[in-house]
């Protein structure tokens, strides 16, 4: 049993590198064909990786080892955190060490390297990015905690794992709590992927970019690596979503190769669902105006809250 946890999770730590890249080509490839273009390949921003690798990385002078190792820890993070999250099955060996809140924490100190990193050359854009990204997390991340208390309050846990399994045993009907939980964290991943309409990550337009802000220092395999993290954090929150809020088909421990089949075709069907909705989503609607941030994030920290009081209260009924 632990071998076999050992060899799936060895298969979700490449899983989580290799499709990161398609599922991003793929929302732009579609997004592109939603507005009448031809767009690029989904597979271009294979290519765009390693061109970006294959690049000498330029550095300001006025750039400390902040800068320089920024990118590393960044990535590690998102990565390591998408490999806590079950895929297309829970029998993973990190799995009791996948916490909904040590996954806030990790996904905080990338954010807090990549703050770092935009303030310590000493750019204007680099501190205005920073300072965005600061607020969002401010609002984003409590956000966060409430619909992992939402979850908690339902399953008793806050292990990912354990909660697919109390959703695939029966023990949760249609809630309206869930359902809340559910909005607010598509609002806190569309916010903190930096998508429409809290960004464009398609443009740099000065006064509206936010993560763009923060890394228009890098180059090189330094940019590779940031463009690879945003890659990894998109498929991370997608992931996320479909293991809280529709783990059907996803494989159990003592599951056969028939099992596993079955759970990893589900979890690229429900990574391309997400996906498709991500673009059409962002098609139909524009972004906001910067100072409306706190309002959307407001509204998914209100939808989580909501969430746990009705949880509480139906409880304590």
């Amino acid at each position: 049993m632990i071998l076999d946890s050992v060899l799936w999770q060895m298969v979700q730590i490449v899983l989580a590198v290799a499709t990161a890249p398609l599922v991003t080509g793929y929302v732009r490839w579609l997004k592109a064909r939603l507005n009448g273009r031809r767009g690029p390949s989904p597979l271009q921003p294979y290519r765009d990786l390693y061109r970006l690798v294959q690049k000498e990385a330029v550095v300001a002078h006025s750039a400390s080892w902040v800068f320089r190792a920024a990118p590393y820890v960044v990535f590690a993070s998102a990565w390591l955190a998408a490999c806590l999250i079950p895929t297309f099955t829970t029998n993973i060996f990190l799995a009791p060490a996948a916490d909904l809140i040590a996954l806030v924490a990790l996904l905080a100190v990338g954010r807090f390297w990549l703050a770092l990193a935009g303030m310590d050359v000493g750019t204007a854009f680099g501190g205005l990015g920073a300072s965005r990204e600061m607020l969002i997390a401010s609002l984003a991340e409590p956000a966060m905690l409430m619909v992992t208390f939402s979850l908690s309050l339902v399953s008793g846990t806050t292990q990912p794992a354990q909660i697919v399994a109390f959703v695939l045993n029966g023990n949760v009907g249609i809630e309206v709590s869930i359902g809340l939980a559910m909005a607010a964290m598509v609002m806190v991943a569309i916010a903190e992927n930096g998508r429409i309409p809290i960004d464009n990550p398609s443009t740099h337009l000065e006064l509206t970019m936010v993560h763009e802000a923060m890394v228009l220092e890098y180059s090189g395999r330094h940019l590779a690596m940031i463009e690879a993290t945003a890659m990894v954090k998109l498929t991370l929150y997608m992931a996320l979503i479909a293991c809280l809020f529709a783990p059907w088909g996803m494989a159990q421990p003592g599951a056969g190769a028939e099992g596993l089949l079955v759970g990893m075709a589900s979890f690229l069907a429900k990574l391309l669902v997400l996906a498709s909705a991500l673009a059409l989503f962002e098609t139909a609607i524009a972004k906001m105006r910067v100072f409306r941030y706190a309002d959307f994030l407001g509204g998914a920290l209100l939808l989580g809250l909501l969430a746990t009081i009705f949880l509480y209260v139906s409880e304590a009924v």
